[in-house]
């Protein structure tokens, strides 16, 4: 088994990649997951390409990024190939490590626009998007996309076969048709028909949420490597224990403390976005970090429902104090750090 892959001049090792998604893979993520270890190819949320060139890298909660954040894959949002070389020359302002193509959003908003998954039906238009990106840089081209409205072995070969022609150096498959919802379980084994098709690294993704979930995909869909979505705001330690049990690789094992946690990522929040966009940000990861207790749906819904980041942070540690009194203890230190600079 492939501990690393090498595209152009870029490693990502161990070869397990953060899915882009939209209001979670932002930079407050992103350090939590590399602090546990693990990650061999981070990723931003999606980026619109018609606005990029006029965002500013220091102040947008898109692109708001550290050091220690890297290699980082920025995503874009294309709907036309003219929209391409402005947003890649932006890309390589900010420092992009690899561009990624989105070509797989199933999302209704982002269909209407003609972007995302909408995009696998007009292949020629694709093609000269991939055509036009691969002329803009010399940075890992890769792209994302889903295996289409319905099983067609053809349609989907020609597809994958057309994009690692015209120069996509790594392809991640989301195994779902477009209208197949999280609850669906994927299908792997597609991916496994697309690995036997190209030559390029090929990797799988949905529903990657366990150690036995990552071995179980890798054995149906034999492919290169595993994106992570929704498992790595679930589980942020997630990576790390995939890292260990299932690729060998000596990771530390680090002890991990709910609250403690919570409140690194609630720092991170405030350290490096405006006011106005943190609480949003604090809603959607804690929706999914809430399923780590037993009752956590009242966590979910306490935050959710708060009008300020301090009053959800307040909700919080109310429920911490009920459900893990001992935890709490735990990271006293660290609550007193965000509170020094919350309240």
């Amino acid at each position: 088994m492939l501990t690393e892959l090498k595209i152009k001049k870029m490693s990502i090792y161990p070869p397990l990649l953060l899915a882009p998604m939209a209001g979670l893979t932002h930079s407050a993520l992103r350090t939590l997951l590399q602090d546990f270890g693990g990650v061999g190819l981070l990723s931003t949320e999606m980026l619109a390409a018609r606005k990029l060139p006029i965002e500013n890298e220091k102040l947008s909660p898109f692109l708001v990024r550290t050091e220690q954040e890297f290699p980082l894959s920025y995503q874009l949002l294309v709907t036309d190939a003219a929209e391409v070389a402005p947003a890649v020359e932006a890309l390589h302002r900010f420092g992009a490590d690899a561009v990624d193509l989105n070509l797989g959003c199933p999302a209704p908003r982002v269909r209407r626009k003609g972007g995302g998954s909408s995009l696998m039906e007009i292949p020629e238009r694709v093609k000269k998007i991939v055509i036009e990106a691969g002329k803009r840089t010399d940075l890992p081209l890769t792209a994302k996309i889903r295996l289409g409205e319905s099983f067609s072995e053809e349609k989907l070969r020609n597809f994958c076969l057309m994009l690692e022609g015209e120069g996509i150096d790594l392809l991640t498959v989301h195994a779902r048709l477009r209208k197949e919802p999280f609850c669906r379980r994927p299908h792997w084994q597609w991916v496994a028909k697309v690995k036997e098709w190209l030559s390029i690294p090929v990797i799988a993704n949905g529903s990657v949420l366990s150690v036995a979930d990552a071995e179980k995909c890798l054995q149906v869909s034999r492919a290169d490597g595993l994106m992570i979505g929704r498992g790595a705001a679930f589980t942020p330690w997630l990576f790390a224990d995939i890292g260990r049990e299932v690729y060998g690789l000596d990771i530390p094992v680090k002890p991990v403390c709910l609250p403690e946690l919570y409140a690194r990522f609630v720092l991170a929040l405030v350290e490096r976005f405006v006011p106005e966009r943190r609480l949003g940000r604090l809603k959607e990861f804690t929706h999914y970090f809430a399923a780590n207790y037993a009752f956590g749906h009242t966590l979910a819904v306490k935050v959710q429902t708060a009008s300020s980041v301090i009053e959800a942070w307040q909700r919080a540690m109310d429920f911490f104090q009920c459900s893990d009194p001992e935890s709490l203890k735990e990271a006293a230190a660290r609550i007193a750090e965000v509170e020094a600079v919350l309240l």
